[in-house]
Parts: C-alpha cells; structure tokens; sequence
C-alpha cells in the first residue's frame, strides 16, 4: 500500500468533500501519520472512512469528522486545549501542534499508556496527559480556551460550559444513537453561549456519562 497516495485520497475524497478546506489544518493532516496512532493489526484501515475500535470499546473517530472538529475549533497557537479522551493519541497530536498546551484526559490507564507512547515518539511535549473521568467536567486546571470531547454524551454537563472561558469554543458530539449531533459551543458572555450544530452522526458515548432524564409511563 502506498501510505502517501491513500492519504491524499482520504484528504481529497473525504475531507475535502465534507467541507474541510482549510489549506493549514489539511497540510498538518498530512504531516502527522495517522497510520501510526492506529492499532498495529488495523493499520491498513488508517484512512478508511469509519471509526477504528480500540481496546475496550473504544474508538477512534472517522478522519472526515476528526477533521471537521478541527477546523470549527480553529485552535490558535497560544491557547491551552481540554481533550477528554485521549484515544489512541492522534486528535492529542494534533492539538498539540495546532495550540500552547493540551490538557489530555483519558479514563483507562492502558489507553493512557498507548497514547504517551506514541506522542513521545512523534517528540510532542505540549501535552500533559492525566488518568481520569472526566465525562462530568475537568476543572483541574480552572479555565480553557479549546475543549475537544472525543466520545458523545447524551447531553452536555454545565461542568463544561463553566470551565470555558469568554472566547472559548467546545466541540461535543451530543445525542443518543442512532442521531447526535456534532455541536459547537461558544461562550460569549459571563452566562452566555451560542451552539451551532455543525452535522449529525453517531459515536459511542464517554465511560459514565449524565444521563438525560427519561420519561416513563
């Protein structure tokens, strides 16, 4: 297989048709091998269109929306970044080279693991990458101008929504399957948002989500 033909094609059928024409975000796609973030034994299905499985029931999202949360987040290089869910370490990679410092948080220490070991040896060390459940907020290091959440949620906690600051802008995936919505948030005020819903699609949710209340009959 020729790595850089395959993903020219993954840029120039896929990207570019759903609507990522950022010329610098497409360069960096480029540039960091995604082929080397993905399991060893799925390597050839690094630029297919599809969520690669991880171990334990996770995923790592289809490039066209990888790519999509990107460019609505328009990550500026003095900005410190929230990633909840590190994954296999390929969107942490990227936010590293597109901001200031990305505060990762991953759930399983083995993922956590993985994803260190191949950020070291891409020589990234932008990111701090730290064990937890962060499906309910993280304000461990108070405000963020980026947060990325890489796994839905069938509603958004207010823990996030606080954490930003004024200029901020969240990506979350926000729904129940077969329907979510891929939503950007931007704060624009002390206790003002605007949410704009950029696409739909489906992703399996965070490990211990909040739960939209449900009614029974």
């Amino acid at each position: 297989m020729n790595i850089e033909h395959v993903r020219e094609n993954m840029i120039k059928q896929q990207l570019r048709t759903w609507e990522v024409l950022d010329d610098q975000l497409l360069e960096l796609l480029r540039q960091v091998p995604r082929e080397d973030f993905v399991p060893p034994a799925l390597r050839n299905l690094a630029f297919v269109d599809m969520n690669i499985p991880l171990d334990e029931g996770q995923v790592m999202m289809n490039p066209k929306v990888e790519a999509r949360m990107l460019q609505a987040l328009a990550v500026k290089p003095d900005e410190e970044v929230l990633e909840v869910g590190s994954g296999s370490g390929y969107v942490t990679a990227l936010l590293a080279k597109l901001a200031k410092k990305v505060y990762s948080v991953e759930i399983s220490p083995h993922l956590l693991q993985q994803a260190g070991e191949k950020l070291a040896a891409h020589g990234i060390k932008n990111v701090v990458l730290e064990q937890g459940d962060a499906a309910q907020g993280w304000n461990t290091h108070n405000m963020y101008e980026v947060t990325a959440i890489t796994g839905s949620l069938p509603i958004l906690p207010r823990a996030f929504l606080e954490s930003m600051t004024i200029g901020g802008r969240l990506f979350a995936i926000i729904g129940d399957a077969p329907v979510m919505e891929a939503t950007l948030v931007t704060r624009i005020g002390n206790s003002d948002w605007s949410r704009e819903v950029l696409f739909e699609t489906e992703l399996p949710p965070l490990k211990n989500v909040q739960q939209a209340e449900r009614f029974v009959l």
